[in-house]
C-alpha cells in the first residue's frame, strides 16, 4: 500500500530508496563461462500526476514524489512543471491554477509493470498513472501496403539463404549511404551503400522466385526506387540506376521553386509581401540542420532530451528539417521555399527517443515563449489523459496544434485525434513523381478526375480537419540538401504555415481574435476549413474539409492575367528545349515572337518591365497559365544562356517561366 501523507519536509532532488537507481543486471546462471552482462527486461517509465476533483484539494507533487521515493524498485526520473508553477505553488496545491487542466506537476518514475501495476491498485483515484509511451514520425511503414509478409517462425535455425550484391548509382557516379531493402515473403533484408555504392544483403529462407520488392531510398538529392519482383542474380553486381531532382526540376537548386503542394495551395499567386512576419512557430521534431542555406534564419531551440539549448541543430535523423523547409524555407534565390520565410521559428529537438513526457516538456517550453503555433509530424498509437491536459492549457493560452494524422491507414492517431489540435491527412497527386518511385505505391482508389488521390497508408476518421500534400515533398535536409519525402509529416507543415500566414495577415488576428486565448485557436481552424476545397475523394474522412487555399483563406482575390496564346508559348519552349542561342532563334523566325510573348509576360506580371530587374517586381506570382497539355514538369532543362531581347537572357524568362508554374 503506497501511503500518501502531507508534510512539510522541503522536496528531495536525491534519489532515495535501494530502487531508485537503475536496474541491476540479470544474474548470471553460468558463473565465470559468460563473456558479459546478461540482457532482461528493462524497467518502464510511467507518468504520475494529481487528479483533481471537485471539492478535494489536489496532492502536492512533493507528498506524491517523496512517496515514490521510499519506494523499493522505483526510481524518480524527472518533475515536469508547467511554466509559472514552480516553486511554492506547485508543491503546496499540486499546481492547478483555479482548476486549469494540465496545470499541475507531472512525475516521470521507472518501474517494473509488476510494481506499476500493485501501485495502479493501491493509489485510488486522487493519481492519474499512466504509460509513458514513445512516439513515432508520421513516415509511412515499409514494406508498402499490399506486399504481403509471412511470418518469420516459418524458418528454422537451418533455414537455407543466399547473399546478393547490389551497386547504386546515380548521375554517373556511385551513391554512399543509401539505404537498400530486398523483400521477401518473410523478414526483409536491409543495408546501407558504402563509398562506392555497394551493399551486399543476405535473405534466409528465401528464393529467387520469392523476391517481392526491391526499395532504394537515396539520402538526398535523388529520387527513390522501387522494383516490384525484382530479377536479381547472385552470381553477378546488380545495379539500381537513381535519377537526379535536377533532371525533373531544371536548375535546381540553383534557382528558387515551390512545391507541387505550394502550387496546389496558391501559395504560389500570394502577394511577395505576405511571408508571416511577427508569427512564432514551434517545430517538435528531430531538431534542425540551420547549417543549411534555405533554414539559416533560425537561431534558437532545446534539445528536450538531453537538456540542453545547444544540441538541437544537430538533426541527424532530418525529419526536422525537412518539416522545417516546407513551413519557413528562406526566400533566398535557390532551393525552395517555405510559406513563411519570415516567421520567427523554435526548433524543440525530441527525437530521437521522443516519448510522452518530452512532448509534454516541449509543450511547457512552448508555453513559456510563448508560440502561436506548434507543428507537431509525430503520434502515437495510445492515449494520454495526462498529455491531454497539456494540449488542452496551450491551447486556452492560444498555442494552435496542428498535428499529422498518421501512416498506418488506420484510425487517427495520437495526438491528431484530440479535439483541441488540427489533424491533417495526406493528399498525392498523380504525374508529380516519376512512375518507377516508391511514391507510385502509395496511390489508392480514393481520387478524383483532376489526379488528387488519398495515400493508402494515411490515417482516416471523422477527427480529420483538413488534409494537405504529403507525397513526394521536395525540402530541405542536413547538411545542406534535398530529399522528396512522404508522409502525413509533410503534410502538416503545409497548413502550419498557412496557419502562420493567416495570424500574421489576416485581419481577425490584428483585431477582434488577436487575445491569446481559446477563442484564436478555433477561429484560425475555421479559417483553414473554411478556405479548403473538397475533392470528392469518396471518403470525407480521408479529406476532412479538403485542400486548403492561400488565397481564400486571406480574402486575396487572384489577379486577372491575360491569357498568352498557346503558339507563342510552344515556340518559347522549342527554344527553350534546344537551348538554342537567341540569334538562332531570330533567324528561325522566332524573334518577333518572343518579343510578343515577353511584352505579354510584362503586362502579366511575369517579367519586369523594361529596365527593371526580376527583384524588383511587385506584382503577385501568378499561377499556371490554361495552356493545356503542351506544359510538362518533365521538361528537361536547358544549356542556354544568351539574350532574348532588350537585356532580357533566356536564363531569367527560363525562371520567371518556372515561377509562373509554366515550365
Amino acid at each position: 500500500m503506497v501511503m500518501l501523507q502531507e508534510e512539510n519536509e522541503p522536496r528531495s532532488n536525491e534519489p532515495q530508496g535501494e530502487g531508485a537507481g537503475p536496474m541491476p543486471p540479470v544474474a548470471d546462471p553460468n558463473p565465470g563461462g559468460s563473456p558479459g552482462r546478461g540482457i532482461g527486461s528493462r524497467k518502464e517509465q510511467f507518468l504520475i500526476a494529481a487528479t483533481h476533483i471537485q471539492g478535494i484539494q489536489p496532492l502536492s507533487v512533493n507528498v506524491i514524489e517523496r512517496a515514490l521515493r521510499d519506494l523499493p524498485d522505483v526510481e524518480v526520473v524527472d518533475t515536469l512543471y508547467p511554466p509559472g508553477l514552480v516553486g511554492a505553488l506547485s508543491s503546496l496545491v499540486g499546481g492547478f491554477a483555479e482548476g486549469m487542466p494540465g496545470a499541475q506537476p507531472v512525475i516521470v518514475a521507472r518501474m517494473t509493470e509488476e510494481k506499476a501495476e500493485t501501485l495502479r491498485q493501491s493509489i485510488g483515484p486522487r493519481l492519474i498513472m499512466e504509460p509513458d509511451r514513445p512516439l513515432f514520425f508520421s513516415m509511412p511503414e515499409f514494406p508498402p501496403p499490399g506486399l504481403r509478409m509471412e511470418s518469420p517462425g516459418m524458418v528454422g535455425s537451418h533455414g537455407t539463404g543466399f547473399t546478393v550484391n547490389i551497386t547504386v548509382m546515380g548521375d554517373g557516379a556511385p551513391l554512399e549511404g543509401a539505404e537498400v531493402y530486398l523483400y521477401g515473403s518473410l523478414w526483409p533484408a536491409q543495408g546501407r551503400t558504402n563509398a562506392n555504392g555497394q551493399v551486399t544483403l543476405t535473405l534466409f529462407g528465401e528464393s529467387l522466385t520469392s523476391l517481392r520488392g526491391l526499395y532504394v531510398r537515396p539520402k538526398a538529392d535523388y529520387w527513390d526506387s522501387w522494383v516490384p519482383n525484382p530479377a536479381i542474380d547472385p552470381n553477378q553486381d546488380n545495379v539500381v540506376f537513381l535519377t537526379p531532382l535536377n533532371r525533373t526540376f531544371p536548375n535546381f537548386p540553383n534557382e528558387e521553386r515551390f512545391g507541387w503542394g505550394q502550387k496546389a495551395m496558391r501559395l504560389d499567386q500570394l502577394p511577395e509581401t505576405y511571408r508571416g512576419q511577427g508569427v512564432k512557430i514551434a517545430i517538435v521534431d528531430s531538431g534542425a540542420a540551420t547549417i543549411h542555406q534555405d533554414l539559416q534564419q533560425v537561431k534558437k531551440g532545446f534539445d528536450v532530451v538531453e537538456k540542453n539549448d545547444q544540441t538541437w541543430s544537430q538533426d541527424m535523423i532530418a525529419h526536422g528539417s525537412h518539416c522545417l523547409g516546407v513551413i519557413a524555407g528562406l526566400k533566398n534565390g535557390r532551393g525552395i521555399r517555405g510559406f513563411a520565410p519570415d516567421a520567427e521559428v523554435l526548433v524543440i529537438k525530441i527525437f530521437p527517443g521522443g516519448m510522452f513526457s518530452h512532448l509534454i516538456r516541449a509543450l511547457d517550453y512552448c508555453m513559456e515563449q510563448p508560440v502561436d503555433l506548434i507543428n507537431l509530424s509525430l503520434g502515437s498509437d495510445q492515449r494520454s489523459q495526462i498529455l491531454e491536459q497539456r494540449i488542452q492549457r496551450a491551447k486556452q493560452l492560444g498555442i494552435a496544434c496542428i498535428v499529422a494524422a498518421g501512416n498506418s491507414g488506420g484510425p487517427v492517431q495520437y495526438p491528431a485525434s484530440s479535439a483541441h489540435v488540427l489533424a491533417v491527412a495526406a493528399l498525392g497527386k498523380k504525374g508529380e513523381y516519376p512512375p518507377e518511385s516508391h511514391h507510385s505505391t502509395t496511390e489508392s482508389s480514393f481520387s478524383n478526375g483532376e489526379g488528387y488521390f488519398s495515400p493508402n497508408f494515411s490515417c482516416f476518421g471523422p477527427e480529420i480537419g483538413v488534409c494537405a500534400p504529403g507525397i513526394a515533398i521536395l525540402s530541405t535536409v542536413p547538411p545542406d540538401n534535398y530529399a522528396v519525402w512522404d508522409g502525413t509529416s509533410m503534410a502538416a507543415p503545409h497548413v502550419t504555415g498557412l496557419a502562420a500566414l493567416i495570424l500574421a495577415h489576416h485581419r481577425d488576428f490584428q483585431g477582434p481574435y488577436k487575445a491569446r486565448n481559446a477563442q484564436r485557436v478555433e477561429r484560425l481552424f475555421q479559417i483553414i476549413k473554411q478556405s479548403s476545397r473538397p475533392l470528392n475523394l469518396g471518403d470525407p474522412h480521408r479529406t476532412g474539409a479538403g485542400l486548403p487555399d492561400v488565397l481564400k483563406a486571406l480574402e486575396i482575390s487572384p489577379v486577372a492575367f491575360p491569357t498568352i496564346p498557346t503558339d507563342l508559348l510552344q515556340r518559347l519552349l522549342e527554344v527553350l528545349r534546344s537551348g538554342l542561342p537567341p540569334e538562332v532563334g531570330v533567324a528561325a523566325g522566332t524573334g518577333a515572337d518572343l518579343q510578343q510573348l515577353r511584352t505579354a509576360m510584362q503586362e502579366a506580371g511575369l517579367l519586369p518591365a523594361p529596365g527593371i530587374g526580376l527583384s524588383g517586381r511587385t506584382s503577385p506570382t501568378a499561377g499556371p497559365a490554361p495552356v493545356g497539355p503542351l506544359l510538362s514538369p518533365w521538361i528537361p532543362g536547358t544549356q542556354g544562356n544568351g539574350g532574348i531581347a532588350r537585356g532580357v537572357n533566356m536564363q531569367q524568362l527560363k525562371a520567371a517561366m518556372q515561377e509562373a508554374g509554366l515550365l
